[in-house]
């Protein structure tokens, strides 16, 4: 297996500790749940409606080995997790192996400050080498922070679903936007 940890130092927190991209660990699993549940309650980033149990996350951790295309890597920082990013299964039918979908959840206290260029960083280092052609991410809008992370990363948009997801009393667009990804 590939050690994919990357260290930062200060510049990143207030109080100049360092941090580490790693792999996601099933001990992660509280955490990781914790963070996506905050967007799943308190923003229309997510269309899930309701919170998960940590045991209703299981199989989303599952499906992201250290290895592969799938991956789910975490930020840490003195031993607290500050947000996590994955790429996952784009679509269930075999021609579309190699696509994935790339999404970055944060940390309340982590917004802001890097973590997500950072998680971006690792994990499009980390699928250079796979047979990955294509990534393609989801963005409920407006979410300004998240079209800049992504446009920052060589995402192109392609697309606008309007009123395509319901949530909190209201219908939501999502913008589309892709990029190539690794080897040809």
């Amino acid at each position: 297996m590939r050690d994919t940890s990357a260290w930062w130092g200060g510049g990143m927190s207030s109080t100049g500790a360092s941090g580490r991209i790693r792999t996601g660990e099933e001990s992660d699993l509280p955490e990781l749940t914790a963070i996506y549940n905050h967007y799943v309650t308190s923003t229309p980033i997510t269309f899930d409606l309701t919170p998960s149990t940590v045991e209703e996350r299981r199989p989303w951790f599952d499906a992201h080995p250290p290895t592969g295309p799938h991956r789910l890597l975490v930020a840490e920082e003195a031993g607290t997790i500050l947000g996590y990013a994955t790429s996952s299964r784009f679509r269930p039918k075999p021609a579309y192996l190699p696509s994935v979908e790339t999404s970055v959840y944060l940390s309340p206290d982590a917004v802001g400050r890097g973590v997500g260029s950072r998680l971006y960083e690792a994990l499009f280092a980390a699928l250079a080498t796979e047979d990955v052609h294509r990534a393609y991410a989801g963005i409920a809008l407006p979410n300004a922070a998240s079209e800049r992370l992504h446009l920052r990363f060589g995402f192109t948009p392609v697309g606008t679903f309007r009123e395509v997801g319901r949530k909190f009393g209201r219908y939501w667009d999502v913008l589309w936007l892709e990029r190539g990804v690794g080897v040809a």
